[in-house]
């Protein structure tokens, strides 16, 4: 039993946690983007594609546990989560392109700043019925 609790969720661990920490750095960097007066600039676009990358391998960890039997407490919730989380960091890129302006930098930092969050909901959607 405590084997179990001290495993967690599959959507905890290094892949979590390095989303978290990729979409953070990246919304410090936009927001400097931001303070400074500047458009998101090729970088920041990468940026948002290695935040792709790192979503989809999160969403992949949390699929391979569902086809393994593992189930989410809130299965409606869960995916609701895990598709916004998908969806966020492209929307991202979409809308700085369409501002190229200081409001593109801007955009992109709250994004980053909303994407740890989800991860964080989509974690404990799954908790539920793991107690």
């Amino acid at each position: 039993m405590s084997s179990a609790a001290a495993a967690g969720t599959p959507v905890d661990g290094l892949p979590a946690t390095g989303t978290i920490v990729l979409s953070l750095v990246l919304a410090a960097w936009s927001l400097y983007a931001t303070a400074r007066n500047r458009p998101p600039d090729r970088n920041h676009l990468v940026g948002l594609a290695l935040l792709e990358l790192a979503v989809l391998g999160l969403a992949v960890v949390a699929l391979v546990a569902l086809g393994g039997g593992d189930r989410p407490g809130e299965p409606g919730a869960f995916f609701g989560y895990l598709v916004t989380l998908v969806c966020l960091p492209p929307l991202a890129a979409v809308l700085a392109r369409m501002e190229p302006t200081r409001w593109g930098s801007a955009i992109v930092t709250v994004v980053c700043l909303v994407l740890p969050v989800v991860v964080v909901r989509l974690q404990q959607t799954w908790q539920i019925t793991g107690g």
